[in-house]
């Protein structure tokens, strides 16, 4: 198949990784794949299985710049794409507009986050030929909305590479005995991803035992660094003091999650939860919120715990009671690793989006097949249709 992924993101973040590795995993599967992102892109460096000259640069300034459209129809044309994947909501019309003026690519867009979208993609959004959604919470929000129709929509779990995240169990393996427990997070320093909850569980624990630390992996993409400010401002409060770190963005999480003795995800709201999956297959125990992508992924007392939502003491009591039990954590870890393995590696979610796209481009074909055998108007069978 002749595949153009576009993403005008200019940050990597999950819905960006989800896209290098799909385009990256389709390419090494002989399939003919380009991307399409903003001049400056991050996403350049990590589409590493794609020739070069298949990744352009398009200026892509909103969803409906006019300009924009017409070069992307343009290069629909040119390369004979079948499949456009578009990955973020302002570039769903952009794509929609483009596809318009470029039969016979058909569109496919990823739904990667929880929020609604706006009214006007009723009008845009009509070309669509399939709406992924990262998992069931995402689908029930694009259901409820009634945007599309619900026969176009379909669950595709996120996945990842394993084996790669595998190595954090080696890493684990290297520390030194009795050295100091590490608990971390992994997520943009946000609200929503409950570093605030975090801190303050950390607080608790840290009455309780003098040998944890904390750290808190990601950027703040706040306009002026504000997010992090008021986290530090909070550790003064609660007199954290050294028992905390903030890591910034790391390009190797299995590394990081390799120095961890417990994965915490105190997020009041989550998608999906790739980072939680990023633990899981790396063998460290998670505890997590019952945000709707965990809840989705973990099987309580299984492959992990789940408290509630904002709920700071039972966060806390559930991070005390797990680095005292390690026998615990050996289990869910082991649990964890299974189920990685079985519902979340990065081959499953490349099959099920492969399937997709043949499932598109076989009802477009059916589609043209019965148009061609269409009857004429006295009731015979009549002269064939030719294709558009």
């Amino acid at each position: 198949m002749r595949i153009l992924q576009i993403c005008s993101a200019r940050d990597l973040g999950g819905g960006e990784k989800h896209l290098a590795d799909l385009a990256n995993a389709l390419a090494q599967r002989e399939h003919d794949v380009f991307a399409a992102v903003v001049p400056g892109s991050p996403l350049v460096g990590e589409l590493s299985a794609l020739p070069k000259q298949n990744i352009l640069e398009l200026p892509m300034r909103n969803s409906l710049n006019i300009l924009s459209a017409f070069r992307l129809a343009r290069l629909l044309k040119d390369l004979r794409i079948e499949i456009i994947h578009a990955h973020v909501a302002r570039d769903y019309p952009l794509a929609a507009l483009a596809v318009s003026r470029a039969d016979p690519t058909q569109l496919v867009l990823t739904r990667h986050v929880l929020f609604q979208l706006h009214k006007s993609h009723r009008l845009t959004l009509r070309y669509v030929a399939r709406v992924i959604a990262v998992s069931r919470a995402v689908s029930d929000r694009l259901r409820a909305q009634r945007i599309f129709d619900r026969k176009k929509i379909t669950v595709v779990h996120n996945g990842i590479d394993i084996e790669r995240f595998a190595r954090g169990r080696e890493l684990a393996a290297e520390r030194t005995p009795g050295s100091r427990l590490r608990v971390g997070m992994i997520g943009h320093l946000a609200p929503i991803k409950g570093q605030k909850e975090f801190l303050r569980a950390a607080a608790i624990v840290c009455q309780s035992r003098d040998d944890v630390d904390f750290v808190m992996v990601g950027e703040d993409k706040s306009y002026k660094g504000e997010n992090r400010r008021k986290l530090e401002k909070l550790m003064g409060e609660l007199k954290l003091g050294n028992r905390v770190s903030f890591e910034g963005w790391t390009d190797d999480v299995p590394k990081l999650l390799g120095t961890l003795d417990l994965f915490v995800s105190p997020a009041r709201a989550e998608p999906f939860g790739l980072s939680i999956v990023e633990a899981m297959a790396a063998g460290v125990p998670v505890l997590a919120t019952m945000s709707e992508g965990a809840s989705e992924i973990i099987d309580p007392d299984q492959t992990g715990r789940l408290v509630p939502l904002r709920d700071v003491a039972a966060l806390a009591r559930e991070i005390l009671d797990l680095l005292q039990n390690r026998a615990e954590c050996e289990r869910l870890s082991a649990n964890a690793r299974r189920a990685a393995r079985d519902r979340f590696s990065l081959e499953r979610m490349v099959d099920e989006t492969e399937n997709v796209y043949r499932e598109v481009l076989t009802a477009r074909k059916n589609k043209l097949s019965d148009l061609c055998q269409t009857p004429d108007r006295q009731g015979g069978q009549g002269a064939r249709v030719a294709p558009p």
